[in-house]
C-alpha cells in the first residue's frame, strides 16, 4: 500500500472506506461479484487509491450493503460515503492536468451514451417483432442497455459537475482567493492510471463487458449472460427501485451552485441526468431516440445494428437555426483551441458528428475559413463511425456540395463494413426511396472490395441486389463485371 501513502489524504481516506465497505459484502455475489468478475484490476486500482470509481458504482455497492445489513444502516453509510467520495474526487481534480483528463473522459462518455441509446432502440425494435421464445432474452438485453445508458448519463453529469467546480476553483485562485489544496506530497504521478476512461486502441474500445467496470469512464453494452447466476438485475431497472429508496444518497454538500442548463453547440445532446445543481441525478430513463444516434469514433467500421434500417431523410431544418449552430460551434472551437482545452474541443466535434447531414457542408467551409481544417478532418473521422445508412447519406450530401473527395472517403468507409450490413443498408435505402445513395454504396463496394466480398453483399436480398451489383461492376470495367459474375455464380447467387 505504499502507493496509497503517497496520495492526498482524502484519496487515502476514501480508499480505506471503500475497502471497509467491500469487506462487509459477499465478494462473489450481487454487484460486488459483477465488478470483481468483469474488472478485477479496476477494483484493485480503486482500493489502492489509484482511481476513484464513479458514483454509480459506489451506489451499486451500497445497494449490496442494503440487502445484507438493512436499509437504515445502508442509508447512514451512504451519507458518509458520499462525503468521502466527493472529497476524494476534489483531491484528484486538484492534481496537475486534471482539466484535460476530465475533458477527454467526457468525450468518451458522450460517445458511450449515444451507443447505449442506439443499442436500446435497436433491441426495442427487435423485441416488438420477436417470437415468444426469444422475447425473454431480448428483454434482459434491453434492461442492460437501459442500465448502460443510465450509467453513461450519470457519469457525463458527474464529469461536467467536476469540470464546473474545477473552473470555479481556478477562477477563485486567479482572483487571489486560493482554495484549500489537498494534501499531496508531489511524489506520485498526478494521473497514476491515465488509461482509464481513455481508450487509445480502437480495437480495444468496443468491449461488450465494459459497462460495470468500477474505474472506467466508458460504458458499453453489458449482456448479463457472462455473469454468474447470482448477478443482480441492471441497476436502473424496475427491480432496483426499492433498493434506491432504501439507500438514498445524502445531500451533496460540495455540489456546485445552481446554474442554468447549458445551451449552444457545445452542449448539443446534453444528457438529461443533471439536476439544477449540476449533480448527477437519478431520473427515469427517457426512451432512446428511434433514429439511433451514432456510436462515435474509434469503432473502426463496426456498424451498429440500427444501420440496417436507416430512416428517410428528415425534413429540411430551419436555415437560420442551422447557421446559428454552425457559427456557435466554430466560435467555441476557436476559443477552446486558443485556450489549449483540446479535450473539450473534441467533445464539441463528437456532438457535431450527430448533426443533420445538411449542416456538414457549411460547417466544413466555416472551419476551413477559421483555420480549423484539422478539426474538419477529426469530424470526418468521428462521422465515419455513424450507422451505415447515415454515413451514406452524409457522403452523398458532401459530394453534392462539391466535396467529392470527402464523400468518396466516407463511402469507402461504409463499403468496408461487414457484407451483410452493406446489403441490408442498400435494401433499406431502396425501400426509403434513396436509390441514388444505394447505387453509390454499391459502386464503392465493387470498387473497393474483392469480387468474392462484393458478391456476399447480395445475400441479404439476391433478387434485388444481384442486378444492381452487376450493373455497378459493369460501369467500372468489363473485367470487374466478369469477375463479379463469376463470384456470384460460385456463391450460388446467380446462374
Amino acid at each position: 500500500m505504499a502507493t496509497v501513502d503517497r496520495l492526498p489524504r482524502p484519496v487515502r481516506d476514501f480508499a480505506g472506506h471503500l475497502a471497509a465497505l467491500l469487506s462487509r459484502l459477499d465478494q462473489g455475489a450481487g454487484w460486488c461479484g459483477v465488478f470483481w468478475q468483469r474488472d478485477p484490476e479496476g477494483m484493485r486500482a480503486c482500493l489502492d487509491g489509484r482511481e476513484v470509481p464513479p458514483w454509480d458504482v459506489v451506489e451499486a455497492l451500497l445497494q449490496d450493503l442494503a440487502a445484507r445489513e438493512g436499509a437504515a444502516y445502508a442509508a447512514q453509510e451512504t451519507a458518509r460515503t458520499r462525503v468521502l467520495h466527493d472529497a476524494s474526487l476534489a483531491a484528484h481534480d486538484a492534481l496537475p492536468g486534471a482539466r484535460d483528463r476530465l475533458g477527454d473522459r467526457l468525450a468518451v462518455m458522450l460517445r458511450e451514451q449515444r451507443y447505449a441509446a442506439e443499442r436500446g432502440a435497436e433491441l426495442d425494435r427487435r423485441l416488438r417483432g420477436a417470437p415468444p421464445g426469444q422475447a425473454g432474452a431480448l428483454r434482459q438485453e434491453l434492461a442492460w442497455a437501459h442500465d448502460d445508458h443510465a450509467r453513461a448519463t450519470a457519469r457525463c453529469a458527474e464529469l461536467r459537475a467536476r469540470m464546473a467546480e474545477l473552473d470555479r476553483r481556478t477562477w477563485r485562485e486567479a482572483q487571489g482567493h486560493p482554495a484549500p489544496h489537498p494534501e499531496w506530497d508531489g511524489r506520485t504521478d498526478p494521473d497514476p492510471h491515465p488509461e482509464w476512461g481513455r481508450r487509445t486502441d480502437p480495437a480495444q474500445h468496443h468491449d461488450p463487458d465494459h459497462t460495470a467496470h468500477p474505474g472506467a469512464a466508458a460504458v458499453h453494452e453489458g449482456a448479463p449472460a457472462a455473469v454468474h447466476e447470482g448477478a443482480p438485475a441492471p441497476l436502473h431497472g424496475a427491480a432496483s427501485a426499492a433498493v434506491h429508496e432504501a439507500a438514498p444518497a445524502a445531500p451533496h454538500e460540495s455540489a456546485p451552485a445552481p446554474r442554468k442548463r447549458p445551451r449552444g453547440a457545445r452542449f448539443a445532446g446534453s444528457p438529461g441526468g443533471v439536476d439544477d445543481t449540476g449533480r448527477p441525478a437519478r431520473v427515469p430513463l427517457a426512451a432512446p431516440p428511434a433514429g439511433g444516434p451514432p456510436r462515435g469514433a474509434r469503432f473502426a467500421g463496426s456498424p451498429p445494428a440500427a444501420g440496417r434500417a436507416p430512416a428517410r431523410r428528415p425534413a429540411p431544418e430551419d436555415e437560420d437555426e442551422a447557421h446559428r449552430e454552425v457559427a456557435e460551434t466554430v466560435a467555441a472551437l476557436q476559443r477552446l483551441r486558443a485556450e489549449g482545452r483540446g479535450g473539450e474541443a473534441h467533445v464539441v466535434l463528437v456532438e457535431a458528428a450527430t448533426w443533420p447531414v445538411e449542416r456538414f457542408p457549411p460547417l466544413a467551409g466555416e472551419l476551413t475559413r477559421a483555420g480549423l481544417a484539422a478539426d474538419w478532418s477529426t469530424l470526418l473521422w468521428e462521422a465515419a463511425a455513424l450507422p451505415t445508412g447515415r454515413l451514406v447519406a452524409l457522403a452523398d450530401t458532401l459530394t453534392a456540395h462539391g466535396r467529392a473527395d470527402d464523400g468518396g472517403r466516407l463511402l469507402r468507409q461504409a463499403a468496408a463494413r461487414p457484407a451483410s450490413d452493406v446489403g441490408a443498408t442498400v435494401l433499406a435505402l431502396l425501400d426509403g426511396g434513396r436509390t441514388r445513395e444505394a447505387r453509390a454504396l454499391l459502386d464503392a463496394c465493387v470498387r473497393s472490395r474483392s469480387p468474392e466480398d462484393a458478391a456476399h453483399c447480395a445475400r441479404s436480398g439476391p433478387e434485388r441486389l444481384v442486378p444492381l451489383l452487376t450493373e455497378a461492376a459493369e460501369a467500372v470495367s468489363g473485367a470487374c463485371h466478369r469477375d463479379l459474375r463469376h463470384a456470384l455464380r460460385v456463391a450460388g447467387l446467380s446462374r
